[in-house]
């Protein structure tokens, strides 16, 4: 297992770190969870009070373990409506869920929209509790995962208040590419959400896609794509039990820069994609935005992208099917809800016939099966 300083804050942190959402169905999963990836060198562990009772699990396991609590280290969520009513004692419920009489880092879950961001710069703001916590001790550090946008992600980081970001960053989503410039700028821990999940399902890849990445694996591609930038601290693990901790973990000693092989393997992705795509492709510019409809067109698009392009279609269904359904964690109507108003063609670059792709990525992902564009 190799570690990474986390920004500011100077913990040293595994590059794999185990988040608890999946494994906290019974207690007895969890230790035995956790309990293996302590053995394999993980030292960073992530809960929340939203993910059941996994921060009472957790705290028994510090409670009744022979790891030294020095050893550990914790991160825990708040949403920022849970945010919003806090006081003293809702940080001190954490603390006796878990058990412990400080937490390493606490994330505001969820800064995604410029309400949320507003709400950090109200006079009597609930960052100000977060603030005397942290002061106090009872919290080492402070920090904030997003689902936001380029903008609203960039004024939180510049309003100097966080030590680290959780950020959706993967091989197959790069867009947040300047947030992780800008994080090492202002020296934050960079903590990588859900490479696995996310990034593409690429625990359970189309065979197209394992074609083009031998001799590797996709999820070890992505992996090794993350681990090649030494700003991103950790990558999130989600295991459910121990035995899904060995794949990823083959990995955790490989933070060297990519190899002449693994680049030929990432250059096939983008052959084929051109290749199958050819001028149906969106290159994910976001010139697009903002549409009258409230669409999310590039990342309709680029979900047909990865569906057409690597018969990713698994993993394009799954995401697609979100939209209109998640709120602010996934933002925008489906494809369907195009209305032909042409406000977004002239300011495409590579003039698709974008209101045509939007009701083809429905059809496919959403709709009946039908003729494809492709076909």
């Amino acid at each position: 297992m190799k570690y990474r300083r986390f920004g500011k804050t100077n913990l040293n942190i595994s590059v794999f770190s185990l988040g608890l959402m999946r494994c906290c169905y019974s207690e007895k999963q969890l230790f035995e969870t956790v309990s293996k990836a302590i053995a394999l060198g993980i030292n960073h562990f992530e809960t929340a009070r939203a993910y059941g009772k996994s921060e009472q699990y957790f705290g028994n396991f510090l409670k009744t373990s022979n790891i030294s609590r020095q050893d550990i280290l914790v991160t825990t969520k708040l949403t920022p409506s849970d945010c919003q009513n806090i006081d003293k004692s809702s940080i001190d419920e954490s603390l006796n869920n878990l058990q412990t009489n400080y937490i390493d880092c606490l994330a505001i879950h969820g800064i995604n929209t410029e309400k949320h961001y507003q709400q950090l710069l109200e006079s009597d703001s609930y960052i100000n509790r977060l603030l005397d916590a942290k002061k106090q001790g009872k919290i080492k550090y402070l920090g904030f995962s997003t689902h936001g946008s380029l903008d609203i992600i960039t004024k939180t980081i510049q309003t100097g208040l966080f030590d680290f970001v959780n950020l959706h960053y993967y091989y197959f989503f790069q867009r947040n590419y300047p947030i992780i410039e800008l994080a090492k700028k202002k020296d934050l821990g960079i903590f990588i959400i859900s490479p696995a999940d996310k990034g593409g399902m690429l625990y359970q890849p189309p065979q197209k896609l394992k074609d083009l990445c031998e001799p590797f694996t996709p999820l070890e591609l992505n992996y090794r794509f993350l681990l090649d930038n030494p700003a991103i601290t950790t990558l999130s693990l989600g295991a459910a039990n121990p035995q899904e901790l060995f794949t990823p973990l083959e990995v955790a000693d490989k933070d060297y820069p990519l190899t002449d092989e693994e680049k030929r393997s990432f250059n096939n992705i983008e052959q084929n994609l051109q290749r199958t795509l050819t001028t149906q492709k969106c290159s994910q510019c976001y010139q697009c935005l903002p549409c009258p409809e409230n669409i999310n067109i590039p990342e309709v698009l680029r979900l047909r992208n990865l569906g057409v392009g690597l018969d990713m279609t698994d993993f394009a269904s799954y995401r697609y099917q979100m939209f209109e359904n998640a709120g602010h964690w996934f933002w925008g109507n489906k494809g369907d809800k195009c209305t032909d108003c042409g406000d977004c063609l002239p300011r495409c670059p590579e003039n698709l016939s974008i209101p045509d792709l939007l009701r083809d990525t429905h059809s496919c992902f959403k709709g009946s099966q039908g003729r494809r564009l492709w076909e």
